[in-house]
C-alpha cells in the first residue's frame, strides 16, 4: 500500500467572469450558465460551479477546478477551457484568474 507521500497531485483552480449579452432576465441567465456548466463538465471532466451569484442578469462568475498528475497537463486543461469559453457564442469572457497548486 502506498502512502500520500508517494502520490503526486496538482490542482488547478480558475475563476472566470462572464458577460451574457442575450440574457434579458434571471431565468435567461440561469439557463445559459447551467448549459455552460453542463457542457464544461462533459467536455473537460472538471468541477464547475457558479461562485458569486449576481443579481445582474448579464453577469456570472464561475469557479472551475481540475486535478492531474503533473503541472503541464493541468495548465493545458485550464487553457483549453478558456479557449472553449472564448469560442462560446452565448457568453463573453470578461476576466480570468487561475492558480495551479
Amino acid at each position: 500500500m502506498s502512502s500520500l507521500t508517494d502520490f503526486s497531485m496538482v490542482v488547478g483552480l480558475m475563476e472566470v467572469e462572464l458577460f451574457i449579452p442575450e440574457a434579458l432576465s434571471l431565468k435567461d441567465k440561469r439557463s445559459v450558465v447551467k448549459s455552460l456548466k453542463d457542457q464544461l463538465r462533459a467536455r473537460f471532466n472538471i468541477a464547475v460551479a457558479e461562485v458569486e451569484p449576481s443579481v445582474k442578469w448579464q453577469r456570472a462568475t464561475v469557479g472551475i477546478s481540475t486535478v492531474g498528475g503533473d503541472r503541464r497537463s493541468v495548465e493545458g486543461c485550464l487553457r483549453e477551457v478558456v479557449q472553449w469559453i472564448e469560442g462560446n457564442r452565448f457568453v463573453e469572457l470578461i476576466r480570468v484568474e487561475h492558480e495551479v497548486l
